[in-house]
């Protein structure tokens, strides 16, 4: 990839993007900002129109976060996040290979982030897949109590246990929840949603699916490096994993 970088900065709080600015000046052969967004949407819209080579990019914004955002991309530049994440937190952007810049930014820090860089230019491996992200954004969003899920069925809300759900698995614009007992609802929530909701023993084991860890029966190996994972439900689901998401079972199974 020829230098300068195409770049882009999306943060909400303008004197973030103002620091990164004055930052970056100092690396005018390294980095050409083509554009500043101030909240998730915009941030999209840029990269889809501009098709910058890197984006440093905040998390907690407005209309869209910086992983929801990341998401709904089509196309994948290089990613820096600006971020106040808790140093524990930030050693999941280290074992994902993507680099950080914590808030207040410090141009030490930056020093590295373009050390990195430049070494990932070098390796020819700056491109991080949308799976990779998705990945990371799992490790990152807190889990809460819940004990169900609430469906609609005509006129009628049927609440359904958790202990009753085999998987979840997206397909074309809605996401389906299928019971142990082979039935199946459809839900009012996204695969990321559900994610962000479920407790930890749902593990996302592709981009659409979800499965429910207690009621896993047995991984077999599959292609290209991949898992079937067998459920316990009536059908005997097999699932296939995406190979991204295969730390997910390997936290699980530990």
């Amino acid at each position: 990839m020829l230098m300068p970088y195409k770049t882009i900065l999306i943060d909400d709080e303008p004197i973030s993007i103002n620091r990164i600015k004055r930052l970056l000046k100092e690396y005018d052969d390294t980095f050409e900002i083509i554009g500043e967004a101030l909240n998730g949407q915009e941030g999209l819209e840029m990269i889809e129109d501009l098709r910058p080579d890197l984006i440093f990019l905040d998390i907690e914004m407005p209309i869209l976060t910086g992983f929801e955002m990341l998401e709904r991309l089509t196309f994948m530049p290089i990613v820096i996040f600006v971020t106040a994440y808790d140093q524990f937190a930030i050693k999941a952007f280290e074992e994902n290979s993507i680099d950080y810049l914590l808030k207040p930014i410090e141009k030490s820090r930056l020093d590295k982030a373009v050390q990195k860089l430049q070494k990932f230019t070098e390796n020819q491996s700056v491109q991080l897949s949308i799976d990779s992200l998705q990945s990371l954004t799992e490790l990152l969003k807190p889990k809460k109590d819940i004990h169900s899920i609430s469906v609609k069925q005509g006129d009628k809300i049927l609440i359904i246990a958790l202990q009753d759900i085999a998987f979840f698995q997206a397909d074309d614009k809605y996401v389906f929840l299928h019971t142990l007992d082979n039935k199946q609802y459809i839900t009012n929530y996204t695969i990321s949603n559900l994610t962000e909701k479920l407790p930890s023993h749902f593990i996302r084991i592709s981009r659409s699916s979800i499965v429910n860890g207690n009621q896993i029966r047995e991984l077999e190996k599959h292609f290209s490096g991949k898992y079937l994972v067998a459920l316990n439900d009536s059908k005997r689901t097999k699932l296939e994993t995406g190979i991204s998401y295969h730390d997910n079972l390997k936290r699980f199974s530990l």
